[in-house]
């Protein structure tokens, strides 16, 4: 009975199908433009975003007016800038990461994002946040804490003597302000390697 119900339904469903044969192929075109002209967009607005990122530049002023999470995504179409695919991470429970790219090395980045308004200085248990989960849960090859303030005298020392990377207000201000590149900022070889210590890095 069933069976019998099915065909009987399907029938003219089938016949219609059948009947309208045609109509099938232009369907199947038509589907096909649209994902194509839906790519296409897609690409043009990432060239458009690109270009515009290309030239970004960022006053201390700005990013002081920014939200954290501003702040990150601030940070994040800086790395972009500088040539590394970054996309943004930070949500809580974000293991000590806001945003992660990848550079034409192949090294990944870590960046953790601390924005202050008040003048507020990072200190070492960031630090030592970040050296835990950087490489273990991100893969990091370099690891780095930006913020809009400072950084305590042993968050500085204890960066430098264990890689984890930091950019002060005053580094801040080469990279976003005068377009300096993360990479030169950091002075990261021109080769894949170990992450090197960020006492090496401009000051």
């Amino acid at each position: 009975m069933v069976f019998l119900a099915l065909v009987q339904f399907g029938s003219p469903i089938a016949g219609l199908l059948f009947g309208a044969w045609y109509v099938l192929p232009a369907v199947a075109v038509g589907a096909g433009v649209a994902l194509l002209l839906r790519w296409w967009r897609r690409a043009a607005a990432e060239r458009a975003r690109a270009v515009r990122l290309a030239s970004l530049r960022l006053t201390l002023g700005e990013l002081d007016a920014l939200d954290p999470t501003g702040f990150e995504l601030a940070v994040r179409d800086l790395m972009v800038r500088d040539g590394i695919a970054a996309r943004h991470v930070g949500r809580q429970g974000d293991q000590a990461a806001d945003a992660i790219g990848k550079d034409s090395m192949g090294r990944t980045f870590v960046a953790q994002c601390k924005h202050t308004t008040s003048g507020g200085r990072v200190a070492s248990r960031v630090m030592y946040e970040v050296n835990g989960t950087a490489g273990p849960a991100h893969g990091a090859d370099i690891a780095v804490v930006v913020t809009n303030g400072t950084f305590t005298r042993d968050a500085r020392v204890w960066g430098d003597r264990h890689h984890v990377y930091w950019i002060d207000r005053d580094r801040l201000r080469q990279w976003a302000e005068d377009g300096v590149s993360l990479q030169r900022i950091l002075r990261l070889p021109m080769r894949s390697g170990p992450r090197r210590s960020a006492s090496k890095a401009t000051a």
